[in-house]
C-alpha cells in the first residue's frame, strides 16, 4: 500500500539523507563501531546539513519546521542502510524539545545557534544508579548558594547516552526534597557546562548494541551552576520530563518499525543470494512463509507508526497513545528480527553481517524510554483497569 504520511517536502528530504549516509557514513560505520562512537567531526556535518536545525525557528538558525515526521525520516534512512548517526538523536529529539519549550529568550539565544551548527552537542541525565524508572527517586541534588548565584550539584548518573562528548548536558536535580503528598515534587533541570569544575565522566559504559552511540557514567562533585542555566521553573522538571514523554516514545516505535522493516530487507537479500542443497534459501516453502508473516507484521507496525506521526503532528498525540504504539512496535520488532537472523543461519550469528548488528541494536528498545511492562501500566491505566 502506498505510504500517505509523508509528503514531497518529507520525500525530497529523505533523498537527501540517503545519499548523505551512503556517502558520508556507510564507508566508515564499521570505525565507528570500533571506536565506540561517531568521531565529533560528524556531528558538524550533521549541522552543516540542517539536521540539528529543523524545528530550530529561524531566528537562531534553523529551518522552523514543526513537523516531527522528518525526524522520522531520519530513523527510517539510518535504519534501511544498518547504521546510525551515534548519540545525536538524543541532542535532537530528547535534548531540543526541553530547550525549544523551556527556555528563556537569553537562553536560547546563547545555547541554541551552536546546538543547530554541532558545536555544542547536548545529553539529557536523568536515570541514576538504583533507580531505573522511578525517577522520583532520583537522589542527585542541587543546592542554592547562600548568595543565591548559583546551585551546587552532586550525584551521580547512569546510561547516558551521548555523555562522553556533550558539551552541556540536562541534569535533573532534587533542587528540593519530595514531600509526603507528592515524592515527585522538587526535581528541577540544570544545563550543566561539561568543562565543570567537579563533573567528570566516569565509565564508557559496554553495551550489547548500539555500538557507535557513546553511554557513559557521570558524576558531579560540588558542580557550581550559575542560577541562569536553570531551565524553566525550579521544582517542576518530573512534569516537564512527562510532556515530552509521548514524543520519546513515538520514536523508538519509529525505530522499532523501521529495524523490523530493514530486517526483511536484508534477509531477502541474503536468502535470494545463498544457496543449500542445490537450491537457493529463497525458494523453500518455509522461507516465503516466515518472510510472508514478517510483512504482515511489519504492515500492521506501518499502519500504528503512521497514525502516531499524523497524530503527533496534529497535536492529538496521548501518552497512551504512544505508550501502546511503542509497545506493540517494539515487541512485534523483536519477533520479526529474530526471524529474519533465523534465516541468515549461522551467518545471522556474525557481526560483519547487518542482521546480527540489528538484533542487538533493537533489543533496548522494550527498556528505555520506559520499559514494555510501564508500558502497559499505561495502556491499562488508559482503560481505566
Amino acid at each position: 500500500m502506498r505510504r500517505t504520511v509523508y509528503s514531497e517536502d518529507h520525500e525530497a528530504f529523505r533523498e537527501t539523507i540517503r545519499d548523505f549516509i551512503a556517502a558520508e557514513v556507510v564507508p566508515v560505520y564499521d570505525e565507528w563501531r570500533e571506536a565506540g562512537a561517531a568521531p565529533r567531526d560528524f556531528y558538524k556535518k550533521l549541522g552543516e546539513l540542517g539536521v540539528f536545525g529543523i524545528e530550530v525557528p529561524e531566528e537562531y538558525g534553523g529551518a522552523g519546521e514543526s513537523s516531527f515526521k522528518f525526524q522520522a525520516v531520519i530513523t527510517e534512512e539510518c535504519a534501511r542502510a544498518g547504521v546510525s548517526f551515534g548519540g545525536s538523536s538524543v541532542h535532537t529529539a530528547l535534548c531540543l524539545p526541553y530547550l525549544l519549550k523551556y527556555a528563556t529568550e537569553e537562553q536560547k539565544r546563547r545555547w541554541l545557534p551552536s546546538f543547530v551548527s554541532g558545536d555544542m552537542m547536548t545529553a539529557i541525565a536523568m536515570t541514576e544508579p538504583g533507580t531505573g524508572s522511578d525517577l522520583a527517586g532520583m537522589k542527585t541534588t542541587a543546592r542554592l548558594s547562600e548568595d543565591g548565584t548559583h546551585y551546587v550539584l552532586n550525584g551521580a548518573k547512569t546510561f547516558i547516552t551521548g555523555g562522553v562528548q556533550a558539551d552541556r548536558v540536562l541534569v535533573c536535580a532534587r533542587t528540593a526534597p519530595p514531600t509526603p503528598e507528592d515524592r515527585r515534587a522538587g526535581i528541577s533541570i540544570l544545563v550543566v557546562d561539561t568543562a565543570s569544575e567537579g563533573y567528570a565522566v566516569g565509565r564508557k559504559l559496554e553495551k550489547l548494541g548500539l555500538k557507535t552511540s557513546d553511554t557513559a557514567e557521570l558524576s558531579f562533585t560540588d558542580v557550581k551552576v550559575p542560577v541562569e542555566d536553570l531551565l524553566g521553573e525550579e521544582g517542576k522538571a518530573f512534569g516537564y520530563l512527562g510532556q515530552n514523554l509521548p514524543q520519546e516514545r513515538l520514536g523508538i516505535a519509529v525505530a522499532a518499525y523501521a529495524q523490523a522493516a530493514a530486517a526483511i530487507r536484508f534477509a531477502q537479500e541474503y536468502v535470494r543470494d545463498r544457496t543449500v542443497f542445490g537450491a537457493s534459501v529463497a525458494s523453500f516453502q518455509n522461507t516465503k512463509f516466515v518472510l510472508a508473516d514478517c510483512k504482515s507484521e511489519v504492515d500492521a507496525m506501518e499502519a500504528v507508526v503512521d497514525r502516531a506521526l499524523d497524530a503527533h503532528d496534529a497535536g492529538e498525540l496521548t501518552a497512551a497513545d504512544a505508550a501502546s504504539a511503542k509497545l506493540f512496535t517494539t515487541e512485534r520488532a523483536a519477533v520479526v528480527i529474530d526471524k529474519c537472523l533465523q534465516l541468515h543461519g549461522g551467518y545471522g550469528y556474525m557481526m560483519e553481517y547487518p542482521i546480527a548488528r540489528l538484533y542487538a541494536d533493537t533489543r533496548v528498545s522494550r527498556i528505555y524510554g520506559g520499559t514494555s511492562e510501564v508500558m502497559r501500566s499505561i495502556v491499562a491505566k488508559s482503560m481505566g483497569l
